[in-house]
């Protein structure tokens, strides 16, 4: 949480006699009313974010009557939460959610996670042992914490690939979780499946041979050109996010399946995974409006019937969307657009938002059912919203592998970029060698970048023309061949390269500025998000 948000947060807690206690109760309540059957429990996920009229006035209501709303929900059963049942695992790793690894049957694998929130570990230590922890963690009651459980169907009717997450209550005996088990008493968790590895494989996924999380799939399609992402799969499930209003949807929020495909090609088909932000909610007080302006944590978007900064909203995503969106055109967008929009029914809407718990439902239910159609109504928008700041500049990456980059300044508007597998001497007769191809507009694009990476690559620049794009190549750290014949008019240089001033061959023309160097830190090319 950056440190303008804290600092009126903490004028605020002190000012209204919040800071009382240094941390939140964890646990999720009792709730008093009609007994819930035997094997439920009727509880309330968080009464600690309620707050008085005043308080909700600079901070926000958020949907904290949600967190405090009583919910009727089954007790976990580790024999009976699952065909063949579960046994405890690991702990998981993450930062927040306390979370854990339950092992199924023939290895298949569950994360079961809890509801609330703990950020104590993202906190410097200096603040993690006062009232700071407090300010940080009634965030978290701008995500309503059964939206996830309505994505489901959604995504199903969409044509985009998702988890089941299940709601539970934790008794407060419970002991099947082992050492850890305390750690989940008394508190309301979600049990979904981890799609990693083939033994989690499931009938939905067709013909895939594997899972992989985002950093072996990106390794692999950088070292290897016949491995490649399904990137109309990944834009149709960008575009669902959007829709929903997830903001948090960074490169570990990402599975992949593995197809294998004819003429010994693999491909990588996107799976959502951890749904907490969907229809967030934080711009409803005084301080996280300002904060949230595009001066502030512009990435905190409030899900509402109109699109707002849609810039910010997918901002959190956008080391995955350059690597993962660089081919899918306008028209392209356009036609998922409302392609969803046919999808994406009254019908569908509706019985996917009666999924939240009926006390929920009766808050949120029709407000949440009115802002989905009318988002849907305006995808095809925020889709060309989306393309334009994903055209503004562009990045085209080769592999480990040798290839042939050509960039045709076509007309004064438009520039084809394709790139082409170099065949080894070994094969006979090479099947197709294209990699890539995408036509881009001058009025759209400001930069395109081309990264060869490893190999020996050949990168291609020609054609006459009044405008064109600044075209930005880095070759890598192998000898690589650059012939610029392009002319563009006006004093600015349109082709730059950056590599070492040896090994290399470069044929300069009218537009090269050459920007080799001694050094190799231009060679660097963040392939796995780290």
């Amino acid at each position: 949480m950056p440190h303008r948000y804290l600092s009126c947060s903490l004028l605020l807690l002190l000012a209204s006699g919040c800071a009382r206690k240094a941390f939140f109760q964890t646990d999720a309540r009792l709730s008093d009313g009609p007994a819930a059957p035997t094997d439920s429990a009727r509880v309330v996920a968080g009464r600690h974010y309620l707050h008085g009229r005043l308080y909700n006035v600079f901070m926000g209501a958020h949907y904290r009557s949600v967190w405090a709303s009583p919910v009727v929900v089954p007790t976990f059963n580790p024999q009976t939460a699952v065909a063949g049942g579960v046994e405890a695992g690991k702990m998981g790793g993450g930062f927040q959610s306390t979370s854990m690894t339950l092992d199924g049957h023939n290895g298949r694998a569950y994360a079961l996670r809890t509801l609330d929130k703990d950020p104590y570990k993202t906190l410097p230590k200096i603040f993690q042992k006062t009232f700071v922890l407090n300010v940080v963690r009634d965030a978290t009651s701008a995500a309503n914490p059964y939206a996830a459980f309505v994505v489901p169907p959604l995504a199903e009717a969409a044509g985009v690939f998702h988890t089941n997450p299940r709601l539970y209550y934790i008794s407060p005996k419970e002991t099947a979780l082992g050492p850890h088990s305390e750690r989940f008493r008394g508190k309301v968790v979600m049990l979904e499946e981890k799609y990693n590895g083939p033994a989690n494989l499931t009938p939905a996924f067709g013909k895939a041979t594997d899972l992989k999380d985002t950093e072996d799939m990106l390794r692999k399609r950088y070292t290897d050109p016949t491995h490649q992402v399904d990137q109309l799969a990944f834009a149709r499930a960008r575009l669902l996010d959007i829709w929903l209003g997830d903001w948090d949807r960074h490169e570990g929020q990402w599975q992949w399946a593995v197809y294998e495909q004819a003429g010994g090609r693999t491909q990588y088909r996107p799976i959502p995974k951890d749904r907490d932000q969907v229809f967030y909610r934080f711009d409803d007080g005084l301080i996280p409006w300002l904060a949230s302006r595009k001066w502030g944590v512009r990435k905190f978007r409030t899900f509402k019937p109109e699109y707002e900064d849609i810039a910010g909203l997918v901002r959190n995503a956008r080391f995955i969307d350059a690597r993962a969106l660089s081919e899918v055109t306008s028209q392209q967008f356009q036609q998922l657009a409302t392609d969803l929009q046919q999808r994406l029914t009254d019908h569908v809407i509706e019985k996917a938002v009666r999924r939240m718990p009926p006390s929920v439902y009766a808050l949120e239910g029709a407000r949440t059912i009115k802002a989905l159609k009318k988002r849907r109504s305006n995808l095809p928008g925020a889709a060309h919203t989306f393309y334009r700041l994903l055209a503004e500049c562009v990045t085209v990456v080769g592999t480990d592998a040798n290839e042939h980059f050509v960039v045709e300044r076509l007309s004064d508007s438009t520039t084809q970029v394709s790139m082409y597998r170099i065949p080894d001497e070994s094969e006979k007769a090479p099947a197709d060698t294209l990699l890539y191809r995408r036509l881009f507009r001058t009025n759209e694009t400001k930069r395109l970048v081309l990264h060869g990476l490893d190999g020996k690559d050949v990168f291609e620049v020609r054609g006459n023309v009044k405008r064109g794009i600044r075209t930005d190549i880095y070759g890598g750290p192998n000898e690589d061949t650059v012939l610029d014949t392009s002319h563009v008019r006006g004093w600015s240089k349109k082709t730059r390269y950056y590599d070492t001033n040896r090994g290399n061959e470069l044929t300069k023309g009218s537009e090269t500025k050459d920007k080799t160097e001694k050094g190799v830190l231009m060679h660097a090319y963040d392939r796995e998000g780290y």
